[in-house]
């Protein structure tokens, strides 16, 4: 199985620890994995503010840096879900807009082949015991995007759950919006501040050590929260608690 790692802008520029932690996993349940280094940014930030047509240049570059693996897989939902839902509607766009099929045909191609992690691993290799251990108290925050828009379900809650030596604490309200939202936090700052509060108020009832995502971007606001606040707890990408063993545990 010949499988691409897309590591997104976040992760590539900020979280590069992500990205590491995601090869280990892989590489230790026996997958091959490849950093294609024509990718770049997905072009989602772009999309999300109105400019559709700037963002067609990106779909082009994401395909055919992805061209010719078995699947893709990244550790962001929202990245995820901007290959898998919003390529097609920019395809279908320059369809209906006389501008041809090439752009509807490369995200055809593409969309099927993405994964979010969590769905790597639980769907396409059928394993959720991945032979992690973390012995920490953790709360795990589902991102709108895996939670709605891809459908995530309970996969990471059976990831986590089966990591040796980890206490898997509930999450009140964990379906609400940490009020990142990608261009929103930019643009309602006041309203994204009072959301990440209300979400850090929560996780810290928990009396969790460990607020756990699957998206670095929503972690990013949460962790600056948690700093501004002084709160005794510790925002932590999931693969990297996935990837974490005796031998080789998480930062």
């Amino acid at each position: 199985m010949r499988v691409a790692l897309f590591v997104t802008c976040v992760n590539d520029a900020l979280y590069p620890s992500t990205g590491i932690a995601v090869v280990r996993l892989l590489e230790r349940l026996g997958v091959e994995v490849d950093f294609p280094p024509g990718q770049s940014c997905c072009g989602q930030p772009s999309y999300n503010t109105g400019y559709r047509r700037e963002t067609e240049p990106l779909l082009r570059r994401t395909a055919a840096a992805f061209a010719g693996y078995d699947h893709v897989v990244t550790p962001s939902g929202s990245c995820a879900a901007m290959l898998r839902e919003h390529y097609p509607r920019i395809g279908r766009r320059a369809v209906a807009e006389g501008r041809g099929a090439g752009l509807a045909e490369l995200a055809a191609e593409l969309a099927p082949r993405v994964y979010e992690l969590t769905e790597f691993l639980v769907d396409v290799l059928g394993v959720s015991d991945v032979g992690a251990y973390f012995p920490h108290k953790v709360t795990y925050h589902p991102s709108c995007h895996g939670l709605r828009s891809l459908g995530l379900g309970d996969r990471p809650r059976r990831l986590l759950a089966a990591v040796r030596g980890l206490e898997l604490l509930e999450l009140p309200g964990a379906e609400e919006c940490c009020g990142f939202g990608g261009t929103f936090a930019l643009k309602n700052p006041d309203v994204s501040a009072a959301m990440g509060t209300d979400k850090i108020r929560s996780a810290r009832a928990t009396g969790a050590e460990v607020l756990c995502g699957a998206d670095n971007s929503c972690l990013a606001h949460l962790d600056g929260t948690l700093r501004r606040v002084g709160a005794p707890l510790r925002a932590l990408h999931l693969a990297e608690i996935l990837a974490a063993t005796e031998e080789e545990p998480a930062r």
